[in-house]
């Protein structure tokens, strides 16, 4: 009894405290069957109108929290890009960023649109 009890009290300090989440690029979805549907084609109407210049604030507010998101520095400038879901084909329950469209955005202000202008970036680092 008193190996058990003794067992138990070592344990216990390492059940409790932090969780780690560990992703493979891949967000669970937020939305029934057929409403991620509507929210991705609601998304790419929203992009396609998107102005070059407009506020990452501006976008977030009105496409809300990203799939996915990034921030770098490069050449003395500040990017984010959120990555938006817009292209799946199917509802597994996951969302991918191959199925986003990237929103690449310089010091807060939209600079391009896209996938092949996100990877233009990147290889640039």
């Amino acid at each position: 009894m008193k190996k058990v009890l003794l067992c138990a009290l070592v344990a216990l300090p390492m059940l409790g405290g932090c969780v780690i989440s560990v992703n493979d690029g891949e967000a669970d979805a937020q939305w029934g069957s057929s409403d991620w549907q509507k929210q991705q084609r609601d998304n790419r109407e929203y992009i396609t109108n998107l102005d070059l210049n407009s506020a990452a604030m501006t976008v977030k507010d009105a496409l809300g929290t990203p799939d996915f998101s990034e921030s770098f520095s490069h050449q003395g400038e500040t990017y984010q890009v959120l990555f938006y879901a817009t292209q799946s084909v199917k509802s597994d329950g996951k969302i991918s960023k191959n199925e986003c469209t990237p929103l690449v955005f310089k010091s807060g202000r939209l600079v391009s649109i896209g996938d092949s202008a996100y990877q233009a970036l990147v290889s640039n680092l």
